[in-house]
């Protein structure tokens, strides 16, 4: 075969990938069984598997004759995926995982072939190739059925794969021939550090993902939609490191608009989204992960005190600054690596750390470190809630009404459970907050509008109403939620603002987050059955594997951007949690 085609593998719209992460890296997994990203030993490091970008690598399991079609689902409460081809002589399966918890260190990723309906022959192509391409596999040795190599400064052990065939330019090839009702495994592994001992049974691995995922994922039970939401939830523990932090997806340069330039680097822990994240888990009770956002935050927090950066590597370091990558790139998008957002101050991003602390006080989670990151967090909003921000969209400076009212709804919240004196000097610098964004950001006709300069609404302006900000019934919250529905919402979609003369559709695709929240605001305001509407129409909005982009695009039905995204899931599992109770959405 030489040199890998990269034709062989090209890459499919998204809503036809499974993610399987186990903490510290995800892949994602296409309807040819192929592992079409990975990047390794963590999530910010280079990708070993990036046919999605046209790096000619691959990790493929496919049925070897015939025509067939494919499905697939996850295994309850987990990332346990499930591949399924459907073929002209039988059913074959993949059944296939990262070992889970995750080592920071090593990647373990299980397949298992299952020929579920008449016997199966598949043929699976291995050709991993580190640091985007630039090193494919070399030293390879096989010794008791069991491969070794390595690629770039990855070490790599392949086991269950002893009959594969090298083809040169580090491809391996094997046919696996499995009979009717049995199954054969596939152990592939990718470490910083040398190979010691034997390599992992099997079915030990197996045993203990699964059991570590039973106990990872909570019932779900108080939600409306509780399959997705809990679903949702295992993909939030799985896109959460040992650290603590959460990345915002699993990939990079994945482009929102075809041939705009929007694409970005999501493969980070942004603080305002592992807030998002650790207030829906607070709500329906999923204290582990609530923890973690707690614990990652805090450290953050006391590191960086007002110079707290919007985001940062799982490890806490710095984001590295925005650089073009040269690969062919997804179609219609930019190979990136990097964020720009390392350089920006982004006010609202205080207000969600005290929102996140003051949930998990609701639930006695914090202690003395945490609260010296709440009183921090208060110090910080003193000295800098005057200035001009970058906002929840990271625009340039200007300021927003939004990440005014945000402080106000943090220090409410976290104010609630402070020492009395304490709570009443908290709450009346809120106060200052609302007066002085109502001074300047009232919209003649009564609604929030989005700067002193700029009259539009934004989406992002329901929040505060949700957070307490304001009261619900207030006339500001009241019409800003008209607004928002009237000007920005489509087909039951909602739109972050409006960007120019087009259309809405033509600008961007719809933001499923705002969706959410829209969802939120009509319930809290007493319309059950309208936020229902809305919350279906945005659930539905996702791929066959029930994965969200930050993105969806109403007149093609498709995903946009990258995949998946933490905080969709995140408000797909608390507007699932708001919806099954009253109305009245009661303070933090």
């Amino acid at each position: 075969m030489g040199r890998l085609d990269s034709s062989l593998f090209p890459p499919h719209v998204l809503r036809e990938y499974a993610l399987l992460a186990d903490g510290e890296r995800g892949c994602l997994v296409g309807p040819r069984g192929d592992v079409a990203w990975m990047c390794a030993p963590k999530w910010h490091d280079d990708a070993v598997f990036a046919s999605l970008l046209g790096v000619p690598s691959a990790y493929a399991v496919t049925p070897a004759h015939g025509r067939y079609v494919w499905g697939g689902r996850y295994e309850d409460g987990s990332m346990i995926w499930r591949s399924r081809w459907v073929t002209s002589d039988g059913v074959i399966e993949c059944r296939e995982a990262l070992s889970f918890p995750g080592d920071p260190d090593t990647a373990v990723l299980l397949r298992r072939l299952l020929a579920t309906s008449g016997p199966a022959r598949v043929r699976v192509l291995l050709a991993p190739r580190a640091e985007f391409g630039r090193f494919g596999l070399s030293r390879l040795r096989q010794s008791d059925g069991v491969w070794t190599g390595r690629t770039g400064s990855l070490h790599v052990r392949w086991s269950g794969a002893g009959k594969a065939r090298p083809l040169g330019d580090g491809v391996l090839e094997l046919d696996v021939d499995v009979p009717e009702g049995a199954h054969h495994d596939l152990v592939l592994e990718l470490s910083t550090r040398p190979w010691e001992g034997p390599a992992p049974d099997a079915d030990v691995a197996w045993e203990s993902t699964e059991h570590a995922w039973s106990c990872a994922v909570p019932r779900m039970d108080v939600t409306i939609a509780a399959d997705d939401a809990r679903q949702s939830a295992a993909v939030l523990r799985g896109m959460t490191s040992s650290t603590g932090a959460m990345v915002a997806a699993a990939t990079m340069a994945l482009p929102e608009r075809a041939a705009e330039g929007r694409s970005y680097d999501y493969r980070y822990a942004w603080v305002r989204d592992q807030c998002l994240a650790g207030q829906a888990m607070a709500a329906c009770e999923g204290l582990s992960l609530v923890d973690s956002a707690v614990r990652f935050v805090s450290e953050r927090v006391l590191a960086d005190g007002d110079q707290l950066a919007p985001a940062y590597t799982v490890t806490g370091g710095q984001v590295p600054e925005e650089r073009a990558l040269h690969v062919p790139g997804y179609p219609g998008g930019r190979s990136i690596v990097g964020n720009w957002v390392r350089g920006q101050f982004q006010l609202d991003t205080f207000g969600e750390v005290l929102l996140l602390l003051a949930a998990a006080a609701g639930h006695d989670r914090l202690d003395v470190d945490h609260w010296k990151a709440a009183e921090t967090t208060v110090t910080a909003i003193r000295r800098r809630w005057k200035r001009p921000d970058s906002g929840i969209w990271e625009l340039n400076p200007e300021h927003w009404a939004h990440s005014r009212l945000m402080c106000a709804a943090g220090l409410r919240a976290i104010g609630r459970h402070a020492p009395t004196r304490q709570g009443a000097d908290w709450s009346s610098l809120a106060d200052a907050m609302v007066a002085d964004a109502a001074r300047d950001c009232l919209h003649p006709t009564g609604r929030w509008q989005r700067s002193p300069s700029d009259e539009r609404v934004d989406a992002s302006l329901l929040v505060p109403g949700i957070r307490g900000a304001v009261p619900a019934s207030d006339p500001r919250t009241v019409g800003t939620v008209e607004a928002v529905r009237r000007e920005l919402g489509s087909h039951g979609y909602l739109y972050r603002f409006r960007q120019d003369a087009r259309p809405l559709g033509e600008a961007e695709g719809a933001f499923l987050l705002c969706g959410f929240q829209m969802a939120m605001a009509l319930h809290q305001q007493g319309g059950h059955t309208e936020a229902m509407r809305w919350f279906e129409r945005n659930r539905a909005a996702c791929g066959a594997p029930g994965l969200f982009t930050e993105e969806y695009d109403v007149e093609q039905r498709q995903l946009r951007g990258n995949f998946p995204q933490a905080f969709v899931h995140a408000l797909l599992i608390e507007s699932a949690t708001r919806l099954a109770g009253p109305s009245a959405m009661p303070m933090t």
